[in-house]
Parts: structure tokens; sequence; C-alpha cells
């Protein structure tokens, strides 16, 4: 699927369950990382990550679709467009629109990331850290001995 076809999938959405036009742009964002799709309030348009459209299919794309059209058509008004809005979220539920859309497996699992391991001398208490610290410059929380490096 290319923009052009993003364009006219996201009109007929729109026609369908909005009964309204969309008079914007849509098109795939391929920097977008953790999110479906994102309405711009200040040009309209509407971005779509295209990994999402690659994993599930044309269903979970639909609904993408048709979260970002509920923040369009009620910006388009000037009735409460955000998640927190009520007008929002009864919009959305007579669509069938989606709060989040359906998780990417891994894209959502965590980076095993290297720990660093630091006790203290006198009282032995263990600290786990992502990022090295200044062994001293830091000193133990809890009775203020001396750290070292146990495991990196």
């Amino acid at each position: 699927m290319n923009d052009n076809e993003l364009q006219k999938l996201v009109e007929e959405v729109s026609l369908q369950f909005f009964h309204s036009e969309f008079k914007h742009t849509a098109y795939f964002n391929p920097r977008l990382r953790t999110t479906g799709g994102r309405y711009m309030l200040r040009t309209g348009n509407i971005e779509i990550n295209k990994k999402y459209f690659d994993y599930h299919g044309k269903t979970e794309l639909i609904n993408i679709i048709k979260h970002e059209l509920c923040h369009y058509h009620l910006h388009q008004l000037g009735k409460g467009y955000k998640h927190k809005d009520r007008d929002f979220k009864m919009l959305a539920k007579a669509v069938g629109a989606p709060r989040f859309c359906t998780p990417i497996p891994n894209e959502t699992k965590q980076q095993n990331k290297p720990f660093h391991i630091y006790q203290c001398v006198t009282c032995s208490q263990t600290y786990k850290r992502q990022r090295r610290i200044n062994t001293s410059r830091f000193v133990c929380g809890k009775c203020r001995g001396k750290l070292i490096l146990v495991k990196s």
C-alpha cells in the first residue's frame, strides 16, 4: 500500500463511519516508532505508521484510521478532540475506534541493556544501575559508605 491508496482508504472510512469528508492529506510516516498514527493539529493531516499495516493487516489499519479521524472531525468541529474529552470518548465508541492500537510484539520488548551493579563496602547494600556512576562522588544512601563496582 502506498500513500495514494492510504489517502483513498481514509476518505472512504471517513464517509462510511463519520458521514463527512476528509479534506486533508493522509500519508505513511516511517519515523513513527511507538504509535500507530497521529493527527497533526496545525495542518489537519494524518500520519500513519506503516509497520502496523505490514504486521497486523488492513483491519488494524482501519482501526487506527478511525481513531485518528475521531481527533480530526472533532477538532474541525471545535469540539473536545483529546483522549480525555467526553466528545472524543463518545464518538470513538460510536464508530468502534479503539483507544489503543494492537502492539507489535518485537517492538514492545525491552532491550537487554547491560547493568552495572554497585555494592556498599560498609553495609553490603547493592545498587543496580543502567548508567555508570562516579564512585568517588556518590555514596551509599543507607549508611553513606563507599561504593565499589561489583559487576559491569
